[in-house]
């Protein structure tokens, strides 16, 4: 099996249950967001949910995708950015328990932290605040990082970053790596169009979308959008929530159903798609037995709150997926 690298933002999710929308009116977050904030605004988010249920994992869009695919077995790496703190030791205790190789940097600066905010019809808001995680630049990347893998996976909230996104885009192409890249947030895509533009042209094997993120990017609805993307990469992928996904690759074109599954909360459903996607990819499956492991992954997710299952969610994964190829 091929070996997966990931670069992102390390952060601590805290996943916080909302009774309503008033959360998110209250401080200004586009529902279905990922909104950027300072650290005196993620701190009055955090003190006017303090009464509302919530927990806290490890988190981050790369790192929870490579964290997947290390407990499906997997072997990955991580590159990100963390504190001197407690939170940032909590981040990377995580993902070496799940048997991610990490690389990170350790900053002067807080662990960045995103609060999801999840409400009532499944849909998470997050005002993250990246802390330490912006601290990761073009400098802190070194060779050694992408010896031995295959795969490269960035997460697209890296854009606005285009310094350390070429270097890193350059060392895996220098490295004959396939690049992979998941679009992240649709106000990303529209704040950074340009960006993603050329990252995607110039650099891109894989990309992953939402609706809403392939809408942003093109211009067009779902079927238009993925044949427009397939333009500038060898494999698109449109994701659809419930609706499933569609996959491109050249003049193939597959759509693949949801899990009838009861939806608790999206956090992380997209990350573990891409964790699927991309383990069926690494064992060299078919495009259309890829985009089920994503089906199944995502499927699984979305039944707890927070984007990091336990070993048995993965067991269930794992035993879909055996059941899947054996058929």
């Amino acid at each position: 099996m091929k070996r997966i690298l990931g670069i992102g933002n390390a952060l601590v999710d805290i996943m916080t249950l909302a009774p309503g929308d008033e959360v998110l009116e209250k401080f200004n977050l586009p529902k279905g967001s990922m909104q950027l904030v300072d650290r005196i605004t993620s701190d009055l988010v955090k003190q006017g949910t303090e009464g509302l249920p919530r927990s806290m994992s490890s988190g981050g869009s790369a790192a929870n995708t490579i964290h997947g695919l290390a407990m499906l077995g997997c072997e990955t790496g991580f590159i990100g950015s963390i504190g001197t703190d407690e939170t940032g030791d909590f981040f990377e205790k995580d993902m070496k328990t799940a048997g991610v190789n990490t690389f990170l940097i350790r900053s002067m600066n807080i662990t960045g932290t995103a609060v999801a905010i999840v409400t009532p019809d499944s849909e998470r808001t997050f005002a993250t605040h990246l802390g330490a995680a912006i601290e990761l630049g073009a400098p802190d990347l070194r060779p050694e990082f992408f010896e031995g893998y295959d795969i490269f996976y960035l997460e697209g909230y890296l854009i606005s970053n285009m310094d350390l996104v070429v270097k890193a885009c350059e060392m895996a192409k220098g490295r004959g790596m396939t690049i992979a890249i998941d679009m992240a947030s649709f106000n990303v895509v529209e704040a950074f169009l340009d960006n993603f533009t050329m990252i995607v042209d110039r650099y891109a094997d894989i990309v992953f979308a939402n609706e809403d993120e392939a809408r942003a990017f093109t211009g067009l609805l779902p079927d238009e959008a993925l044949g427009k993307i397939s333009g500038s990469c060898e494999i698109a992928v449109v994701k659809r929530g419930a609706d499933g996904s569609m996959l491109k690759r050249e003049e193939e074109i597959i759509k693949v159903g949801s899990l009838p599954v009861t939806c608790r909360d999206t956090t992380g459903a997209g990350d573990l798609y891409a964790a699927g996607f991309l383990y069926g990819y690494a064992s060299g499956l078919d495009l259309e037995t890829c985009g089920v492991m994503g089906s199944i992954a995502a499927g699984e997710v979305i039944r707890i709150t927070g984007a990091r299952m336990d070993k048995p969610g993965f067991d269930r994964i794992r035993d879909s997926i055996t059941e899947l190829t054996n058929n």
